[in-house]
């Protein structure tokens, strides 16, 4: 049986249209990860994902996982509950067109439902921004959390492209 998976791309072009969701607590706090290790972004697509089915990266080695991290546009931002990670999100950064891809953005599980995805994801946009960015988009699909498309329309992104794959 096929099914079909509904993906769509969203962008935010001006800071100025973020609905940002504040830090709701103090005790969370998002922090540029380094120095950068594989491993980290490894544990963080596999625990993750296999709720979301990523699974391009299940066959990746060491060695593609240090290439990847290596890149220097690629930074990874880790959210943390006082000392434990909650969660993540890897930003590209495009220095030449001066977009930023929201690449993977996620919580782990044992903290679903604690309204962290708003803060995560404002977070997200921001740091774009920071870094220099003028576009800054990620796309979503229907095997993603069930609150994926809601947060990223809820701060301000707007929908670009939608596409049917099927699965």
């Amino acid at each position: 049986m096929t099914e079909k998976i509904y993906r769509s791309y969203l962008e935010i072009r001006s800071l100025d249209e973020l609905k940002e969701v504040k830090n709701s607590s103090e005790n969370y706090t998002v922090e540029l990860a380094g120095p950068k290790n594989f491993q980290l972004n490894k544990f963080f697509y596999k625990t993750i994902g296999k709720n979301c089915q990523w699974i391009d990266r299940l066959v990746w080695t060491d060695l593609n996982w240090t290439d990847y991290i290596s890149n220097d546009q690629l930074s990874t931002y880790i959210l943390k509950d006082k000392i434990e990670i909650a969660g993540y999100f890897e930003l590209l950064l495009n220095k030449q067109n001066k977009e930023s891809e929201i690449v993977y953005f996620g919580i782990l599980e044992e903290y679903f439902g604690k309204k962290l995805g708003g803060y995560l994801l404002s977070e997200a946009i921001k740091n774009s921004f920071n870094l220099g960015a003028k576009r800054v988009w990620v796309h979503t699909c229907s095997l993603d959390h069930e609150n994926a498309l809601k947060n990223y329309l809820g701060r301000g992104m707007k929908i670009f492209k939608t596409e049917t794959l099927i699965g």
